[in-house]
């Protein structure tokens, strides 16, 4: 077996459709073909840093309840596997835990699907102690009722594609042990949404608009979230280069600050398991005051990504929040619109930074619900943690000192207005 660290895996992909004239999948997700959902598993598969050394297709009536595709499609991919030397063939579907043995035993390969591809980029990518707890519960979930009968698939010592994370040591089979494991994460992760709950709460002391960027897989969003922040967050063409949540603050044209969240991708089939784990980190999305939802205008297949990243909010439950189309990466694109023209809706290159300007004017228009206004304030000079608030959160107009009382005006939100109406002076 090659190394995942020396040479690059050979690489088998194997797609399998239903038949179907319907416009959606059966995943109740966006339809699309069954080229362009290999196409995707390829881009998946280069970013877990394997080699695509041929694709196999197949459409069926119903899905062969013991190998997906049936025993003549298992002998054909068993023949190309050997042929071209693949040292792992991977999946467009989810396989059941008996599919998956059953596969393995014929073709004597590691046999892995999308889900445990992706888990293995969220493995590889991983960088903060949240992030890898969340993968390794992922992880741990996908894989505990595919523990008993494995075979070379638990064989961890040559490493490869789909044996990253907890799968660098061979794992332990006692089941015991791995809920235990399980009950330990989710408590770490408890004490994370815990963390995060107390930062809401001191954040919205003085509030302070939040805006999360949503999107699917590889649209920009780093590149956006770093041309508005004026940082250097990894922004990579790599699928899933973001999964750890970043927050910086970001000034509106009209001196206002908010708060900007990146967030991982969405993308087609994404696994429950994956929701469920990055549950943590999608809270930010349930707390923002506004989406800002990016779309890879330029990609073929733009229209599918935006209806999946539609129907991944509405199973987050936050589809009915305030959201603005961000259309990037227009320089890429010959002609304009792509979609039909609405007004929240801004065109912009996060790479050329064109239109930016444009996009934050649009986020001042969209949080109008909170208007900015004129006040005079005194506080105590001893309020100095008052007074830093009320400056982060608007712009100072004038600042006066009279004993030990400073007085200051400022044109800042209602709400911060409202929540300090004991300081407030007449003009």
């Amino acid at each position: 077996m090659t190394s995942a660290n020396t040479l690059r895996e050979r690489v088998l992909l194997v797609g399998c459709a239903l038949k179907s004239s319907s416009k959606t999948a059966p995943s109740g997700y966006p339809f699309v073909t069954l080229d362009e959902s290999l196409d995707e598993l390829a881009s998946l598969t280069a970013s877990a840093r394997g080699q695509v050394v041929d694709r196999i297709a197949q459409e069926r009536a119903v899905y062969d309840p013991a190998t997906l595709v049936g025993s003549g499609k298992i002998e054909e991919i068993r023949k190309s596997q050997q042929h071209l030397a693949a040292d792992v063939v991977i999946f467009d579907e989810n396989l059941s835990p008996a599919q998956q043995r059953n596969i393995e035993r014929q073709l004597g390969c590691r046999v892995i699907d999308r889900t445990q591809l992706i888990l293995d980029i969220f493995a590889h990518r991983a960088r903060t102690r949240e992030g890898k707890l969340q993968v390794e519960l992922a992880q741990l979930n996908y894989l505990l009722p595919r523990l008993a009968g494995r075979g070379v698939e638990l064989s961890r010592l040559g490493g490869g594609i789909g044996t990253r994370g907890p799968g660098e040591t061979k794992l332990e089979t006692d089941q015991r042990k791995i809920h235990q494991r399980i009950h330990k994460i989710k408590q770490g992760l408890e004490r994370v949404r815990a963390h995060r709950s107390l930062h809401r709460t001191f954040r919205s002391s003085i509030p302070v608009p939040t805006i999360s960027l949503v999107g699917y897989t590889n649209a920009g969003k780093s590149t956006l979230f770093n041309a508005l922040t004026r940082s250097e967050a990894l922004a990579s063409s790599q699928l899933f280069a973001t999964l750890d949540p970043l927050l910086r603050r970001v000034r509106l044209p009209s001196h206002r600050e908010v708060i900007l969240s990146d967030t991982v991708g969405f993308i087609h089939k994404l696994p429950p398991t994956l929701i469920s784990a990055f549950r943590a980190t999608l809270e930010e999305i349930g707390e923002a005051n506004l989406l800002l939802h990016v779309i890879d205008v330029s990609s073929p297949h733009s229209r599918q990504q935006r209806e999946t990243v539609l129907r991944i909010l509405e199973d987050l439950k936050v589809a009915s929040k305030p959201t603005l189309e961000v259309h990037n990466k227009i320089d890429r694109i010959g002609t304009l619109p792509r979609f039909p023209a609405h007004p929240n809706v801004v065109s912009i290159s996060a790479t050329q930074k064109s239109g930016i300007d444009k996009l934050l004017s649009r986020i001042d228009d969209l949080l109008c619900s909170d208007p900015l206004i004129k006040a005079r304030f005194r506080f105590s000079q001893r309020d100095g943690n008052l007074l830093s608030k009320l400056y982060a959160s608007g712009r100072l107009i004038e600042r006066s000192y009279v004993d030990d009382q400073v007085y200051v005006e400022v044109e800042v939100p209602q709400s911060v207005v409202n929540r300090l109406k004991e300081f407030r002076v007449e003009a």
